[in-house]
This record gives structure tokens, sequence and C-alpha cells, in this order.
């Protein structure tokens, strides 16, 4: 009886110490990601599974029982040992999963996308390039660039070639737009229609209360704002198959707290339609 009961007790140990261990894992390091869409074309394909490097930019600590609850959180990150840089790949939460009238996060819904512009950048396109004030770099894919830039205008559907912000004072396309500045934490910027226009959802989320123009002025809570100080870093994102994919071009800026972590390879792919592994695309590194 009492082998019995130490065989029962290092086993249940061993499965509570594999569990604890596989939690870490998760929370502090890595995470395992299906790619279902074909929005980053041709560097990542439907069915690739890639692993996201959390400590890049530092693990995120919050409420996961609230946030399965679709409550917004507050959330708290580590230490990361570097920064985002241009033209990392990420998975991140969506800011839009429930509609384009405010930022909110839901945990179970995620892109992956590539960086194309940081907090403090001043992003164009020209002719589809992409292009960032002050440097050469070249940012996202420049072949669908390159395509997207050659088409007549016409040829494109309307939902495609209109773009963020959606309104007449800022009619941006996906061949011709900004500049647009991609606010860091403590920039502050004049509250004109034009930056009301473009900033004003992220000002709504970190406020907490919404921002309305009325004869010419930001008003929140019934207080006009002449300006508005930055709380957060956000990012420019992409993907890399420009003429079919959800991004910022679309629904403006990413904040920094629904980064989750950078894509580090592809670990599996497995052809959706026919259900065979794709050996030439597994333990490949981005």
């Amino acid at each position: 009886m009492k082998k019995m009961i130490g065989l029962v007790y290092y086993f249940l140990l061993s499965v509570l110490s594999l569990l604890t261990f596989w939690i870490v894992v998760q929370v502090f390091l890595i995470a395992s990601f299906h790619i279902p869409t074909e929005s980053m074309i041709p560097t990542l394909i439907q069915g690739d599974a890639v692993l996201v490097w959390k400590p890049t930019l530092g693990a995120r600590l919050f409420n996961l029982g609230a946030s399965l609850r679709l409550e917004q959180v507050n959330i708290y990150r580590l230490p990361g040992y570097r920064p985002i840089r241009r033209n990392d790949i990420l998975v991140f939460n969506s800011p839009y999963p429930n509609g384009w009238d405010r930022v909110e996060m839901h945990i179970l819904k995620y892109y992956v996308k590539r960086c194309v512009a940081l907090p403090g950048d001043t992003l164009s396109i020209r002719d589809g390039i992409f292009r960032i004030a002050g440097t050469n770099e070249t940012v996202g894919h420049l072949e669908a660039q390159l395509r997207i830039g050659k088409r007549k205008s016409e040829s494109f559907d309307r939902s495609i070639y209109q773009c963020f912000p959606s309104d007449s004072l800022i009619p941006w396309n996906i061949q011709y737009f900004g500049p647009f500045y991609v606010p860091k934490e403590g920039d502050i910027v004049q509250l004109d229609q034009r930056n009301y226009l473009l900033y004003h959802r992220l000002i709504e989320w970190e406020k907490g209360q919404k921002l309305v123009w009325v004869s010419n002025h930001a008003y929140m809570n019934g207080e006009e704002l002449l300006s508005y100080q930055f709380q957060k870093n956000y990012y420019f994102m992409a993907g890399d198959n420009g003429e079919n994919s959800q991004d910022s071009r679309y629904w403006g800026l990413l904040p920094e707290e629904f980064i989750v972590g950078k894509v580090a390879l592809i670990w599996k792919s497995i052809d959706p339609w026919t259900g065979k592994i794709r050996w030439d695309r597994c333990l490949k590194c981005l």
C-alpha cells in the first residue's frame, strides 16, 4: 500500500511539475499560433504553425480570467531584451475585434503582421511603396508594394483601395497614404480636425472616455481639449500580401500592449487541403 501511495504521489508531482513548466513557458517564453489566412503570403501561408518568442519585447501579465470574460484589463509587461524593430513579424491581439468604433482587446482574436513603422516614425506610401521619413530602409514586402503601385486605381475594389481614416478630409488610399505620424509615449499632438480623425480612437482608449468633435473643437467629458499627450507607444503593421491584408492601412495604429511577441520560426506546416506536412517549411527561421 505504501509503495502504491508513493507511486501515485510521484506521478501527481510529475504531472504538476510538467503543468507548471508548460504554464511558465507559455506565459513567459513562447507560444504557438496557426496561420489561418493569406495576409502574410509569401512569408507565411495557410497551415503554417509559428512559434512566438515573448522575451523580445517582454512577456505580458494580466488577468486572464477577466479577459476571457471579454472584460478590458490592465496589461503589465516585463522588461524585454530589445525593442521591436522595423520588419519584425509580430503576433498581436486585434485592436478592433468587435467593431471599428473603439479600441479593445479580445484575448482569443489574433493577427500576425509585419511592423513597418515604430513609435516616433512618420510613414508615407507613395506609388504603393512604404517610406519612413529620414531613412532609406526598405520596410514591408517590396514586391507586393511594387505590384500595388503599378496597378491603375480603378482596377481595385473600392473597399480595398480606400484607407484609414476613411474621411473626405484625408482621402488616403493604398497607393498614396500619409504622412502619418506614429505617436510614442510622451508625444503631444494638437487636436485640430485632422489629428482628431487620426487619433481620437487611441485617445478614447487611453482615457476611457468619449472624445467628440463639435464646432471645430474637441471635447471630452464636456471639457475642450486643445492638445493631448500620449501615454502609450504605437506601431504601424502591414501584411506582406498587400492586396489582401486587413492591417494598419485600414484600421490605424496598434497599441504596444496588444503585442504578444515576435515570430521566431515556422515549427510545423500542414497543407490545409491535403493534410500533408510541408517538410520544406518546417523549422524555418524568420
